[in-house]
């Protein structure tokens, strides 16, 4: 079985639109919060201008409104590896019944080299790391 990092969420004021639900745009929003704690507990980087990789793709499928007073969790783990290229899967779902899912999401990922402006293949230790994450299929 493969390995999940998990976040909890708040829904802001802010994030709540005039129909009384968090926006559509929002949740690009809660995945990149997800990606943030994936690399801090998986590679120990906080700090942004460290994150090795940049996104190519990202998309969601809404399941359920979610509200302000709703307490949300994230799920992210890896997808498919390529030479330069991996993805996330998201699964955003409520803390206290994980049947209630509000969305899920995949992006792909690509090893970026920020000195030279370039993509890089994906280095072996970075490889180890992401292993007991990867799952090929949406939960």
């Amino acid at each position: 079985m493969h390995r999940k990092v998990t976040s909890d969420l708040t829904v802001r004021f802010r994030d709540v639109d005039a129909m009384n639900h968090v926006n559509n745009a929002v949740f690009f929003t809660y995945f990149e919060e997800g990606r943030g704690a994936f690399l801090k507990e998986v590679f120990g980087i906080v700090d942004p201008p460290e994150y090795p990789f940049i996104l190519a793709h990202v998309s969601c499928d809404y399941m359920r409104p979610l509200k302000l007073d709703d307490r949300p969790r994230i799920e992210i783990w890896v997808g498919e590896v390529g030479q330069k290229k991996f993805s996330f899967f998201y699964r955003i779902l409520d803390r206290q019944d994980e049947a209630k899912i509000y969305a899920r999401g995949k992006s792909v990922m690509v090893l970026f080299d920020y000195e030279r402006n370039k993509t890089v293949p994906i280095p072996v230790h970075f490889l180890e790391k992401l292993s007991p994450y990867r799952e090929d299929k949406e939960a």
